[in-house]
């Protein structure tokens, strides 16, 4: 008998049935043992009856017209039953699972069916359910050393990348290939005295030092001068994209037809002028670091919001349901996916092009998926341990930010995003929020202890 199997319970009608039991039978397994009164079967089997009896023929009556009895006489007492139990299933499986007090985790359940008759119903599920976990210590998280202020070489190294971007490309007569020029070249890629798929073009522009070619490439071009013809040999690395090509030695027949270079203008009041809204070195400088000091404070949230997950996930403990980890991986997949196609490529284009599929991609984000998998359980239970639960201002005030980055009335999205959901999203964003506080707490006091024990030394 094939068994409806569905995992998204919901109720429709007051069924009346009796749970039972309820046993856990293995981590974030339970079984329940469910049973379904006859009024209610009975019920349910003369509700198929009454949809599939149009359909039904049976010899000495016309289509449509025979009694129950008679059809289940001919065809067998259970003929409407599996039909009956997948009309049941949804209904009274989600009854059973909110008086056994179980919070079911979207997967494949188990079903075994132990009785089904004039006299009722009994069945067998096993239901995935969510872990039960803990977390300790994570106010004592210790935090790694790391600087996000803005130096003068910071300010300086900006500067220069505006220069480089702002160069002329002047050729170069005079003197050899060198780190930093443009070396225009014709080459050809063999293996074996074969040459290979892509590997070799006319009037290439490499610009040396950009490493964008093979490790050990654009070092043997360096020192050559425009007109010369030579040949070089790399070795492709182990895990270079191209299968057929990893690990494998290629010799390169080069031919330099220019050498260019950049001629980079000193900075000055003028230079600054022509390349920004401000008028002096000093006033340019100054939004440069207020840029980077802006682009700093983004990265270093960057970085305690990872150093978050990394840490939470490491201090959860709990056996895991295999499912929350795959369902992970798959949701990573689909935004990588929605954001390639942002970018105007095709998820199985990407796959093709990498020479992978599917099961590789989900596989290689599996360590991913389970490091986000454990942090955001911590977080849940962090929320949990701190009664971390949001007012109703900071509710409204989430619709209202979730309406206005889809151009809908709020109303419109609370119809469609569940307040139980919201709530969750903020619960946990306010535990992440209480362990990086921790962090910065921790970084502040390390600061403060380096500075106390500086200015210490040099009293000394």
């Amino acid at each position: 008998m094939a068994i409806h199997r569905c995992c998204k319970f919901f109720k429709e009608d007051d069924y009346k049935m009796n749970l039972k039991s309820s046993k856990k039978v293995e981590p974030c397994r339970w079984e329940l043992d469910i049973e379904v009164d006859a009024d209610q079967f009975n019920e349910a089997v003369n509700k198929v009856f009454r949809k599939q009896a149009k359909r039904i023929s049976i010899p000495g009556f016309r289509k449509g017209k025979a009694p129950k009895s008679f059809v289940e006489k001919y065809y067998g007492e259970g003929v409407f039953y599996e039909d009956a139990i997948n009309d049941l299933y949804p209904t009274v499986v989600s009854e059973a699972v909110k008086e056994a007090d179980l919070k079911v985790i979207e997967d494949e359940p188990g079903f075994e069916l132990v009785h089904a008759g004039k006299d009722g119903l009994n069945f067998k599920v096993t239901l995935t359910v969510q872990p039960e976990v803990s977390i300790e210590n994570y106010k004592g998280i210790e935090v790694e050393d790391k600087s996000f202020d803005v130096t003068d070489e910071d300010v300086d190294n900006e500067i220069k990348a505006v220069q480089n971007r702002n160069a002329r490309i002047i050729e170069v007569e005079d003197r050899p290939i060198a780190k930093g020029d443009f070396a225009v070249i014709d080459f050809k890629g063999s293996i074996d005295g074969e040459v290979f798929d892509g590997g070799e073009a006319e009037n290439y522009s490499l610009e040396i030092g950009s490493e964008s070619f093979i490790p050990g490439f654009e070092d043997q071009i360096v020192g050559h001068n425009a007109g010369d013809e030579f040949e070089i040999k790399v070795t492709f690395p182990d895990d270079y994209d191209v299968k057929d090509l990893a690990g494998k030695e290629a010799t390169f027949e080069i031919k330099v037809h220019e050498i260019k270079t950049r001629e980079i203008e000193p900075l000055s009041d003028d230079f600054v002028k022509d390349v920004s809204e401000f008028d002096t070195v000093d006033e340019y400088k100054k939004h440069l670091r207020e840029e980077l000091e802006a682009r700093k404070e983004k990265d270093k949230e960057f970085y305690y919001n990872d150093l978050c997950f990394e840490k939470l996930a490491e201090l959860l403990q709990g056996d895991v349901p295999e499912v929350m980890y795959k369902r992970k991986a798959e949701e990573i997949m689909k935004n990588f996916a929605r954001n390639l196609k942002a970018q105007g490529m095709d998820f199985k284009t990407y796959l093709s092009y990498m020479g992978s599929t599917k099961e590789q991609f989900l596989e290689s984000v599996r360590p991913n998926a389970q490091r986000q998998t454990k942090a955001d359980l911590a977080l849940e239970k962090i929320a949990e341990l701190e009664k971390l639960e949001p007012t109703k201002e900071e509710m409204e005030a989430e619709y209202a930010d979730i309406a206005k980055s889809y151009g809908l009335d709020v109303d419109k999205v609370k119809q469609f995003i569940l307040e139980d959901d919201v709530k969750y999203a903020l619960s946990c964003r306010k535990a992440m929020n209480l362990v990086i506080d921790e962090f910065v707490k921790k970084d502040a006091e390390k600061g403060s202890e380096k500075k106390s024990k500086k200015e210490d030394e040099k009293d000394a």
